[in-house]
């Protein structure tokens, strides 16, 4: 359907946004209104749920350090310029801890959340994966512990994470023993036992400044898996030879994709302004959400 066949109102209003945006050109316009007519099953980026789970999140952090090739797209120009933009939303420091109690770690960074769907170690401990784990002395809390960190006799720093979008909780960095050392912690609180080691925390927060550069460079629009197959919505990328950018940040099979549209190019403007009337979630807003529940709390 052209622009000329529809209702006088709706093609009034999509003519006025299209001027107001920049939009003068008859191919801009007709991307605006192919991409607003989309049919796609768009739906809510996930709100963040109470875990001891790191993977839970979406993996933030990976934009810290982001490989060159995490972008796919077919232009390496705007893949590396897209890149650069991302790089600048997510800071991370690290501190260095001369002691800290083991009861205050509450989270794991790399347990599956599908295998453990748990808001506290007590709750994975009493669960059957963990029903091969008894500690009924000391002893066993030493053995336990030991198994996870071997350094613990030692008094050898151990690895922690913490990020802004999963609130105040401190997660162990290690990548073995998930069971032994939630076990192990579980088992210290419930005895009371104070067990300290020296540590190093890595902390990583969104940049307000950085998403609003992202904001004003670029539209992110979080895409389902069933769009990359759409040939309207494909067509409309390739066909006009659009400039765009594709990042995976959220888990699971079939998850969305994050598109990156540069505002430089009134096409990909288009586009971004159609995708967000069809109801492609904001990643930029949902990002500055995910921003204010930093409690900024210090370890």
């Amino acid at each position: 359907m052209s622009l000329s066949q529809q209702s006088p109102t709706l093609s009034s209003r999509l003519t006025a946004l299209a001027q107001r945006l920049g939009l003068i050109g008859r191919a801009q316009r007709q991307i605006l209104e192919r991409a607003s007519q989309l049919r796609l099953p768009f739906s809510p980026l996930p709100a963040p749920r109470d875990s001891i789970c790191w993977l839970e999140a979406p993996q933030l952090h990976r934009l810290v350090d982001l490989p060159r090739d995490a972008l796919s797209g077919p232009v390496q120009e705007d893949k590396a310029q897209a890149r650069a933009m991302l790089m600048r939303i997510v800071e991370q420091a690290t501190q260095t801890l001369a002691s800290l109690d083991l009861r205050r770690i509450d989270g794991l960074s790399s347990c599956d959340p599908e295998q453990t769907p748990f808001t506290s170690f007590e709750q994975y401990a009493a669960s059957e994966a963990c029903r091969r784990i008894r500690i009924i002395s000391y002893k066993d809390f030493i053995k336990t512990i030991s198994l996870a960190v071997p350094g613990f006799l030692a008094g050898e720093p151990i690895s922690l994470r913490q990020a802004g979008w999963h609130g105040p909780r401190l997660f162990w960095a290690g990548e073995q023993h998930n069971e032994a050392f939630a076990c192990a912690v579980a088992y210290a609180r419930r005895r009371g036992l104070d067990t300290t080691l020296p540590a190093e925390l890595a902390r990583y927060r969104l940049n307000l400044d950085g998403l609003s550069q992202l904001d004003q460079h670029y539209h992110v629009q979080a895409m389902p898996a069933e769009a990359w197959s759409d040939p309207t919505f494909m067509g409309l990328l390739l066909d006009n030879g659009l400039p765009y950018s594709r990042l995976s940040l959220l888990r699971g099979a079939g998850a969305a994709e994050f598109l990156l549209l540069p505002k430089h190019s009134a096409e990909a403007r288009a586009l971004g302004e159609g995708l967000r009337l069809a109801g492609a979630p904001d990643v930029v807003n949902y990002l500055k959400q995910l921003a204010g529940t930093d409690t900024d709390d210090s370890v």
